[in-house]
C-alpha cells in the first residue's frame, strides 16, 4: 500500500513540471509575436525594414503554436490570419507604387522617385528629420539634375514623392498597429 501515495505523488509531480514547460513555452511563444510585432511597428517607419510582414509573422506564430486566445477563450482563426496576409501583400505593393504615383500625380519622373529614396536612405543617419529632409532633397535633386526640369517643377514633384512616402507609412503603421493589438489580445 505504501507505493500507491508515491506513485501518485510522482504522478503529480509530473504532471506540475508538464504544466510548467508548457506555461514557460506560452510565454515564449507570447514574447516571440510581440517582438516580431513591435519590430513590424518600427519596420512601418524605418525604411529597409519590411515592417507588416513581421507583424503578421507575429500573428502566425500566435497561430500555428496555438497558445493566443482572446478574452472569450476563442483562439485566434484562420479567417483573420488570411485577411491580414492578404492586406500585407497589398501594402508591399503598394509601399511600391503610391510614392511613384504621388510623384507622377504632381508632375514629377520617375528621377524624382528615385531621389525621394535614395534621399530617405542617406536621411536615416538623423531619422527622423534627416529622412523627411532627404527623401525631399532627394527628389528635388533627381527631378532638377536628372529630369532637367525648372525648380519650381521640382519643388511639386519632390512634394508628390513625399506626400506618397508619407501615405504608404501611414498605411503601413495603421496597419501593423492593428495587428500589434490582435497579437496582444491573442498572447494574454
Amino acid at each position: 500500500m505504501a507505493a500507491t501515495p508515491f506513485r501518485f505523488g510522482t504522478e503529480f509531480a509530473g504532471k506540475a513540471a508538464e504544466s510548467e514547460s508548457r506555461n514557460k513555452m506560452e510565454t515564449f511563444i507570447a514574447i516571440a509575436a510581440i517582438l516580431l510585432g513591435l519590430l513590424g511597428l518600427v519596420g512601418s517607419v524605418v525604411p529597409g525594414i519590411a515592417g507588416p510582414p513581421f507583424s503578421w509573422a507575429g500573428l502566425l506564430v500566435l497561430y500555428i503554436w496555438g497558445s493566443g486566445t482572446n478574452s472569450s477563450g476563442d483562439p485566434l482563426s484562420l479567417t483573420i490570419l488570411l485577411v491580414w496576409l492578404g492586406i500585407t501583400i497589398f501594402l508591399w505593393i503598394m509601399d511600391y507604387v503610391v510614392p511613384g504615383y504621388f510623384t507622377k500625380l504632381t508632375g514629377g519622373s520617375k528621377y524624382g522617385g528615385w531621389g525621394a529614396t535614395i534621399g530617405l536612405f542617406l536621411g536615416l543617419i538623423y531619422p527622423p528629420v534627416g529622412m523627411i529632409l532627404g527623401a525631399l532633397g532627394g527628389a528635388f535633386i533627381g527631378e532638377l539634375v536628372f529630369a532637367r526640369k525648372d525648380p519650381a517643377t521640382s519643388v511639386k514633384a519632390a512634394f508628390g514623392a513625399f506626400l506618397g512616402f508619407l501615405a504608404s507609412t501611414g498605411a503601413k503603421l495603421i496597419a501593423c498597429a492593428v495587428m500589434m493589438f490582435y497579437i496582444v489580445i491573442y498572447a494574454f
